[in-house]
């Protein structure tokens, strides 16, 4: 068994067809939801203030710009004004919305501290209850047939240096401090990952989750993220074990994990009682382990008791697509997170033409660039494969006209869909005199972009689906 492990994880052959797993839609049309369960200020700022957060000028050590600089700031308060957003900024009213859109995947932007557990309070604030609008809003997409991805995009000890993103204080000066890349965070994002796999096989209202990924936008330079090979490895095992455990089955692994009919029905004991099975590196066997008290307040939360303890546990439904953001993401001889495949894999890339370094900033260079992007097939190549881009959106560099903007949306579509899909940011962004009324959602939010008709009412069509053919094999500024 460990000999068969270690070959798959090292093999990095399982994910070289481009495919849509199980329970993955064929073809990816999907929004984000970012801003719900970790919120971006720049994305609601009026919301921001209202609740009792600031717009930071200059020292953001002083300002509240963050979900931890407002725990911190309002330590008896915060759980109740952010219950409020989480109950407010995504409603059934959004998802019949998406669902009458076409719309048929989200992802789900999560923080680390939706696990309470994993929050360190003696020096970490966050806000609590999360995990009961995250429930909820899961279970209102599975009755709207959408599937959902659950993103860990922000990560314990930031990911990433001055990213409103990670739930701490931006600009650079507030989040320089990157302390993910150790062993303490790493497992920590390790517990949460047996977490929300067990969710996902177990509660009925994960049902529609189909892909879990592991990080959201790790640095960009590969020597600065020590360790994160081996991570990638340590979280896709973890994913496995936990399946294993509950006999299901891992297309191409050849897997199998037998449990102790003494535990077959009692879901925590048995995750206990395997997670010493010397398959499992001392890493992954830690993590399971750590996350069985963990399930079991969740279970008294939520009413789940009987689910993880007291009840056959099998299940039948596919393993879960273990996600990376694509090798490509980093430079400077990253680790390849094909390498670390077992069973269903998937790989995420963003393109934000808007932060420049992609095109000069002109509607013709960025046409010329879009129309031959060779992402796809630079991935593929490298095993990276099925690629879907999981954020992407309007915005540009210079003033867009709605012409453009028509042209824009389609050529963007056309270029992601050559891969597994696409997955636009953001669903709805706020509309206020701090956004300078409709400016910011006309470029970011894919609600506002419907209603103007930039995009198309049925996400799979075109307003010109011949919109590339002056601009292809341009020699100039093709995207890589």
């Amino acid at each position: 068994m460990r000999y068969i492990l270690a070959g798959l994880v090292l093999s990095g052959t399982l994910v070289t067809v481009a495919r849509a797993w199980a329970g993955q839609p064929t073809n990816i049309h999907g929004v984000n939801l970012g801003s719900w369960l970790v919120l971006e200020p720049w994305m609601l700022p009026q919301e921001w203030l209202n609740m009792g957060g600031q717009s930071c000028a200059s020292d953001c050590s002083k300002c509240i710009s963050s979900e931890s600089s407002f725990a911190k700031a309002y330590p008896d308060t915060v759980d109740t004004t952010f219950a409020q957003h989480w109950d407010t900024w995504f409603t059934q009213d959004d998802v019949n919305t998406l669902k009458a859109a076409g719309i048929n995947t989200v992802r789900v932007p999560l923080g680390y501290w939706i696990v309470e557990a994993l929050v360190d309070r003696s020096h970490e604030s966050y806000p609590r209850g999360g995990l009961e609008y995250l429930r909820r809003g899961l279970g209102w997409l599975q009755d709207a047939g959408i599937q959902a991805i659950l993103d860990h995009h922000a990560l314990p000890g930031v990911q990433t240096a001055g990213q409103m993103f990670t739930g701490k204080q931006v600009p650079v000066c507030c989040t320089s401090d990157v302390q993910f890349y150790t062993p303490y965070n790493y497992h920590r994002a390790l517990v949460w990952t047996a977490v929300m796999t067990a969710l996902s096989h177990l509660d009925p209202n994960f049902g529609s989750v189909f892909a879990i990924e592991a990080i959201n936008e790790p640095i960009m330079n590969a020597t600065l993220t020590p360790g994160y090979g081996n991570f990638q490895k340590n979280f896709v095992q973890v994913i496995r074990a936990v399946e294993l455990i509950l006999g299901i089955f891992v297309p191409s692994s050849g897997l199998s994990l037998s449990v102790s009919p003494s535990v077959s029905n009692n879901f925590t004991a048995a995750l206990s009682a395997t997670s010493s099975e010397s398959i499992f590196p001392v890493e992954v066997q830690t993590a399971l382990l750590e996350a069985v008290p963990i399930l079991l307040e969740i279970g008294i939360a939520f009413g789940l008791q009987t689910i993880f303890e007291a009840s056959p546990f099998i299940q039948s439904r596919p393993s879960l697509v273990t996600n990376f953001m694509d090798v490509n993401w980093q430079y400077d001889n990253p680790s390849n997170p094909a390498d670390a495949a077992i069973g269903p894999q998937a790989y995420d890339n963003h393109l934000y033409y808007s932060f420049g370094g992609v095109a000069p900033a002109d509607p013709k260079s960025y046409l010329i660039s879009i129309c031959n992007l060779t992402r796809i097939q630079a991935d593929a190549a490298v095993g990276n494969s099925p690629l879907w881009f999981g954020e992407w959106g309007l915005s540009t560099q210079f003033n867009a006209t709605d012409e453009f903007l028509y042209k824009w949306a389609d050529a963007q579509k056309l270029a992601y869909s050559k891969g597994a899909g696409w997955i636009y940011w953001n669903f709805k962004t706020e509309i206020s005199t701090l956004t300078n009324g409709s400016a910011l959602a006309r470029q970011w939010s894919y609600l506002e972009g419907l209603k103007l008709g930039f995009l198309t009412q049925d996400p799979a069509a075109y307003h010109d689906p011949d919109v590339c053919g002056p601009y292809i094999n341009s020699t100039t500024h093709s995207a890589s």
